[in-house]
């Protein structure tokens, strides 16, 4: 079952480290060639750190298929950052997207609202013509050890479509190397879902040795997508974001996570 009913559950141990969304439009060339000042000053009460990042583009083949292709180099891409004061909310914007993204997630209202102003004086300044791709991806990284789960196996916590070979009764997931699901779905309506699931070390193991189970659904729309548009869609991605996650999961992952039912 790739999807359960939709419900809703706050947990007090919830395995969840990146929430983003991203929006693309068609290319606004002013973000790229000056500073956005105004929309700096219009949310520098909540994200009152700026920097910026050059990047470089790919480059351009001129006359492909001719006599004599020329490969052109292209400016780089700038991308500003607007972070809250804590660190933990950023806002990326580059002249392709504008993307909302947290390492503190407690619940889709909280996040919603925190988009709502910096999508608002957006549009209210570059008044982008529409939205080519609204993306909304929930990134978790579940942890037997913080979770008190260690004796037992990935088996009897994530629904077997998931595991791969980590689900075969003869396969010792101790000694599989490298596992992982990455598959790309058509849903209805013009949604997409890409999932990545898997045994994983958050970058590269660095500062956690401990391998956790990585899952990673990113849920978008793509079409012409005017302003108006953005809400409505957005509700519907988290909707498949929740059931895809508890469709994902077994009851005894479940409870340990502390789940505490949410209103609708």
């Amino acid at each position: 079952m790739l999807f359960s009913e939709y419900q809703r559950y706050q947990y007090a141990r919830s395995p969840l480290i990146e929430v983003i969304c991203q929006l693309r439009f068609p290319t606004i060339l002013t973000i790229n060639n000056g500073e956005p000042a105004d929309f700096q000053e219009a949310i520098r009460e909540d994200f009152p750190r700026y920097a910026v990042r050059k990047e470089q583009a790919p480059p351009k083949i001129v006359g492909a298929g001719g006599p004599n292709p020329k490969v052109e180099p292209q400016p780089p891409i700038s991308n500003h950052n607007f972070i809250s004061t804590d660190g933990l909310w950023k806002i990326n914007l580059t002249k392709d997207f504008i993307a909302l993204s947290t390492l503190r997630y407690t619940n889709w209202e909280d996040f919603a609202l925190k988009l709502d102003k910096p999508l608002a004086q957006f549009i209210q300044v570059y008044k982008p013509a529409f939205f080519q791709r609204v993306g909304l991806r929930y990134l978790n990284a579940i942890s037997k050890k913080r979770l008190g789960l260690t004796d037992l196996l990935w088996d009897d916590l994530i629904r077997s479509p998931y595991l791969g070979i980590l689900g075969e009764p003869d396969v010792d997931e101790t000694k599989v190397g490298r596992s992982s699901l990455d598959t790309e779905i058509s849903l209805e309506e013009g949604v997409r879902l890409k999932i990545h699931a898997g045994p994983g070390l958050i970058n590269g193991g660095k500062q956690d040795p401990e391998v956790k189970f990585i899952l990673d659904g990113d849920l978008s729309r793509t079409g012409n997508l005017t302003a108006d548009k953005v809400p409505g869609t957005l509700e519907e991605l988290h909707h498949y974001a929740e059931r895809f996650f508890h469709g994902a999961i077994l009851p005894e992952l479940h409870e340990a996570m502390g789940p505490t039912p949410m209103a609708e």
